[in-house]
C-alpha cells in the first residue's frame, strides 16, 4: 500500500452492516433488566453482523490499563446496568442535578420526576445565532410515579420509566430523533392528566395550544378532557400536526415505538444509512433533516407536511425507513507533493529539516489534545520529508514519532507515570488519558483528542509497518472509546457520533439547556480519517468498512451545518462556529474572532480535508469575512484559501513562507504551510 493510499479494497465493496437497536451493559441480568424496567432486548450484535472491536478484543485490552476513575460521575438518572451515554444527543436528560431539555427533532422534550412535556421549537433568526425555543406545549404528569429513570437507549431513541415509591416500574416513555411522536405504555393501569384538554374521538384527539394543533393516539384507554386512563399495556402516542394535515392521517403512523435501529452500506462513491422506527413490515413518519435531503432514497415519500427547525425545514415523510446516501470521502495519509518541481521539493527539503529539529524533544508534560498535535505534526514532517527526499529529516523525525508514541500507548504507562498514558475508568467506561484537557476526563472531546492519535499512529505504520503490533493495544482502545461497534461492557458503541444527525457530539454530560454541542466539525472528521489509516494499518476490515461510513457522513454534515450551510434570512455570517440540539451560534467556546470562528471548522487542515473545496465561491466569502491571516487559527483559514483556485494558493504559499513562527498552531508547521498551498497549484 502507499502511504497516500485510501482505504483498502474491502471498502470499495458495498457492505451491508446492521446495528442493533437498544443499547445495555452485558452486567445487567435478566432479573436486574426486569426489576429496572429496561426494554433492552438486543444487548449483543445480530448474527454475522461485522461490527468493529467487539468484546472479546476489547475487554481484556480495557482490563490490561490501570483502572482508575479521573473525575466523579455527576448525579445521573440511569438504570444499574446500563453504559453511562456520554455524548448524545439526550445526556442532558441522564446527568447532572436536573435534567436538561433535549431536542430530538423535530420536537423539543423535557423530563420532569412525575411527568413529561414536549413542545415545537419556535426559530428566531439573529445576526448571529439561530435560536429553537425549548418550550412545553403539552405537558402529561403521571399518577403514581416517584421518580424516572433512563432504561434503554439505542442509537436514535431513549426510554425512560416511571417508578413508584417502591421503585417499581409503571410505565415507559419513548423519544426518537427523527420522530414526531412521544410513545407512552403504560406498565400497569395509570393515569395521565395533560395541561392541555382533548376533543374529538378515537380516529383523533386534537388540542390547540399557541403554537399550534397536537394530536394522541390511544390504545387500551379512554380520553376524557385533560385526563388519559390508560390500561395495563395501554398506551398513548403524542405527535404535532403539520399546518394543513389533520390528526387522522398523523394519527395512522402513530403505533408506540419502541425503539430504532440502523443499517448502513459503504460503495464505492456514497455511503448510505438506513433509520428504522420499530416495525419495519409498516411504513413509519419520520422528518428528513436538509443534509438527508438530496440524497432521500426514492422509497420514502414526503407529502405529510413540514415542521421548523433551526437546521432548516424538516419534511415528514413516510416509509418503510429513513434511507439517504452522501459521497463517499476517502482518508488520505498525507500531502500529493508528486507534481512539485524541483526548485519546490529542495525548498520544502530544507524546510522540513529546520522544522524536524526544532520540533524536538516533544514538550512536556503533555495531555491529551496538546500531546496528540504534536504526533500528528510530527507525522506529516516524516512523511513529507520521505516525499522529498530529506533523508535525515525523515529518520530524525521517524525516530522521535516513535519513541513518543511507543511512551503514550504503554498499557501500564499510568503505573509509573501522570502523563503520557491512558487508563480505563470503570465507572464512566472509556479510555481517558493524564493528565486530561478541556475536560477529556469527563468524556468532552474524545474524538478530538484520539483523532490526532489514530492519524499519527496510522501514517507512521504506512512508513514503518513493524510499530503496529506494539501500539496496537491502546490505539485500538482509543478507537474503541471513541467509535467501537460494539457495547462491551467497558467501552461504548459509537460514543460520539450521532446516526440520525450524521455527526459528532463534543460534551460528554451536555449539561446545558440547548441540548449538546459540537465546536470542532474538522477535527471531527479528522478522527474518522485516523480511525480509516488504522484501519488500514491493521487490516482490520470491519472497523476500515465503519469509518468509510463515519468520515463521509461527518464531512457531509460539516459540509451542510458548519462550512458551507444554507444561510437563513436575517443570518450574517458565512459559517457557524457550534451547532447545538437546539440552536446554532456564530461564536467559539474559546475566541470572540472571526479567524477562530472560521479556523475552528478547519482545524488540522488535514490531507483528508478535501470535502472542504466545494464551492469557491463560498470559500471566498468566508475567508474575506475573517479580514486577513492574523488573528487565532487564522493559519488555517490561510490554507483554507488555497482551495479557491490556484491564484489564492500562490498567495498561500507566499504568506506562508514569511509566516512569524508564533503564528503557527502547534498542529502544523511552516514546511506543512507550504506542503499544503503547493498542492492546491
Amino acid at each position: 500500500m502507499t502511504v497516500r493510499g485510501v482505504l483498502g479494497v474491502a471498502l470499495a465493496l458495498g457492505l451491508l452492516v446492521p446495528i442493533s437497536a437498544c443499547q445495555g451493559g452485558p452486567e445487567t441480568s435478566p432479573a436486574e433488566a426486569e426489576a429496572s424496567g429496561s426494554n433492552d432486548a438486543a444487548t449483543d450484535p445480530p448474527l454475522g453482523a461485522p461490527w468493529a472491536l467487539p468484546a472479546p478484543t476489547v475487554v481484556p485490552l480495557a482490563e490490561a490499563l490501570p483502572q482508575r476513575t479521573v473525575a466523579p460521575m455527576p448525579p445521573h438518572r440511569l438504570a444499574a446496568g446500563l453504559t453511562p451515554p456520554t455524548n448524545r444527543w439526550f445526556s442532558g436528560l441522564v446527568f447532572g442535578d436536573e435534567p436538561q431539555p433535549v431536542f430530538p427533532l423535530p420536537l423539543a422534550f423535557t423530563l420532569g420526576p412525575r411527568g413529561f412535556g414536549f413542545g415545537l421549537p419556535q426559530v428566531v433568526t439573529s445576526a448571529a445565532a439561530v435560536v429553537g425555543s425549548h418550550q412545553e406545549d403539552v405537558s402529561v404528569r403521571i399518577d403514581g410515579v416517584a421518580d424516572q429513570l433512563v432504561t434503554a437507549y439505542d442509537d436514535a431513541s431513549v426510554t425512560v420509566s416511571g417508578r413508584d415509591q417502591d421503585e417499581q416500574e409503571t410505565g415507559r416513555t419513548v423519544v426518537a430523533e427523527g420522530s414526531p411522536f412521544i410513545s407512552h405504555v403504560a406498565v400497569r393501569a395509570e393515569r395521565l392528566t395533560t395541561s392541555v384538554s382533548w376533543s374529538g374521538d378515537d380516529d383523533g384527539w386534537t388540542a390547540v395550544t399557541p403554537t399550534g394543533t397536537w394530536g394522541v393516539a390511544v390504545r387500551g384507554g379512554r380520553v376524557a378532557g385533560r385526563t388519559i386512563d390508560l390500561e395495563q399495556g395501554g398506551s398513548a402516542t403524542f405527535f404535532p400536526v403539520p399546518r394543513g394535515q389533520d390528526a387522522a392521517t398523523l394519527a395512522r403512523f402513530a403505533a408506540p415505538l419502541t425503539g430504532t435501529a440502523t443499517t448502513y452500506t459503504v460503495g464505492q462513491d456514497e455511503v448510505t444509512t438506513s433509520l428504522s422506527y420499530g416495525d419495519t413490515e409498516t411504513d413509519a413518519a419520520f422528518v428528513v433533516l436538509p443534509s438527508q435531503a438530496a440524497g432521500l432514497s426514492k422509497e420514502a415519500t414526503c407529502d405529510l407536511g413540514t415542521f421548523p427547525s433551526v437546521y432548516g425545514e424538516l419534511a415528514l415523510c413516510r416509509g418503510p425507513s429513513l434511507t439517504w446516501s452522501v459521497p463517499r470521502q476517502p482518508a488520505t495519509a498525507g500531502l500529493d507533493l508528486s507534481q512539485l518541481e524541483a526548485v519546490e521539493r529542495a525548498e520544502l527539503a530544507d524546510q522540513v529539516a529546520a522544522d524536524v529539529a526544532a520540533s524536538e524533544p516533544a514538550p512536556a508534560p503533555e495531555d491529551t489534545y496538546f500531546g496528540g498535535k504534536w504526533l500528528y505534526r510530527q507525522a506529516q514532517l516524516l512523511d513529507i520529508a520521505s516525499q522529498v527526499g530529506a533523508a535525515e529529516a525523515q529518520e530524525s523525525a521517524r525516530r522521535a514519532l516513535t519513541t513518543t508514541l511507543q511512551r503514550w500507548t504503554e498499557p501500564a504507562g499510568c503505573e509509573e507515570r501522570t502523563t503520557q498514558c491512558f487508563v480505563h475508568d470503570p465507572a464512566w467506561r472509556g479510555v481517558v488519558g493524564l493528565a486530561p484537557a478541556f475536560g477529556s476526563e469527563e468524556f468532552n472531546d474524545h474524538h478530538f483528542h484520539y483523532g490526532y492519535f489514530l492519524y499519527a499512529a496510522g501514517l507512521l505504520a504506512a512508513h514503518d509497518p513493524s510499530v503496529v503490533a506494539r501500539l496496537r493495544p491502546v490505539m485500538d482502545l482509543l478507537a474503541a472509546d471513541i467509535a467501537g461497534g460494539e457495547d462491551t461492557g467497558l467501552t461504548p458503541r459509537l460514543r460520539v457520533f450521532d446516526v440520525y444527525a450524521g455527526h459528532s457530539w463534543a460534551s460528554g454530560t451536555a449539561p446545558f439547556a440547548d441540548g449538546n454541542n459540537q465546536e470542532s466539525s474538522s477535527e471531527a472528521v479528522t478522527a474518522w480519517a485516523g480511525l480509516a489509516l488504522w484501519a488500514d494499518a491493521t487490516g482490520d476490515d470491519a472497523l476500515a468498512t465503519q469509518a468509510a461510513w463515519l468520515l463521509s457522513s461527518e464531512a457531509a454534515s460539516a459540509r451542510a451545518y458548519w462550512t458551507q450551510p444554507d444561510l437563513p434570512a436575517g443570518f450574517e455570517h458565512q459559517v457557524f462556529g457550534i451547532s447545538w440540539g437546539g440552536k446554532r451560534d456564530y461564536a467559539t467556546w474559546f475566541s470572540p474572532e472571526p479567524s477562530a470562528i472560521l479556523g475552528i471548522q478547519l482545524i488540522p487542515m488535514s490531507p483528508s480535508s478535501g470535502y472542504l473545496a466545494g464551492d469557491p465561491a463560498r470559500i471566498r466569502a468566508a475567508v474575506a469575512e475573517v479580514d486577513g491571516f492574523e488573528g487565532p487559527l487564522s493559519d488555517y483559514v490561510l490554507m483554507y484559501s488555497a482551495l479557491a483556485g490556484a491564484t489564492e494558493a500562490d498567495a498561500a504559499l507566499a504568506a506562508a513562507r514569511v509566516r512569524p513562527d508564533q503564528s503557527i498552531d502547534d498542529a502544523v508547521s511552516r514546511t506543512y504551510l507550504m506542503g499544503f498551498a503547493m498542492s492546491r497549484r
